[in-house]
């Protein structure tokens, strides 16, 4: 379900759709191209939490269950960790 949350003047569309068919398996997509499909308890899971969720949570929802979703600190912490960026 592509989201342009217009209100608060950003986009919050991370290009994702999902589509439920009626064995209960849940394909995921971002931007036209199949991501992961669900199936199961996963995709019961899934629907009963996209079920009652805003368009921006449900961008999240699929963001997280394909594993694709970025934090914007990955450089920082990597940094970090290898002892760069410290005052030492």
């Amino acid at each position: 379900m592509p989201v342009d949350n217009t209100e608060a003047g950003v986009s919050v569309d991370l290009g994702f759709t999902y589509r439920a068919t009626a064995q209960g398996v849940v394909h995921v997509s971002r931007k036209g191209r199949a991501v992961v499909t669900l199936r199961g308890d996963a995709a019961a899971r899934f629907l009963a939490k996209a079920g009652g969720a805003s368009a921006d949570a449900v961008q999240q929802l699929c963001a997280r269950v394909t594993g694709n979703y970025k934090r914007g600190n990955e450089s920082t912490a990597s940094a970090v960790r290898r002892g760069k960026g410290r005052d030492v």
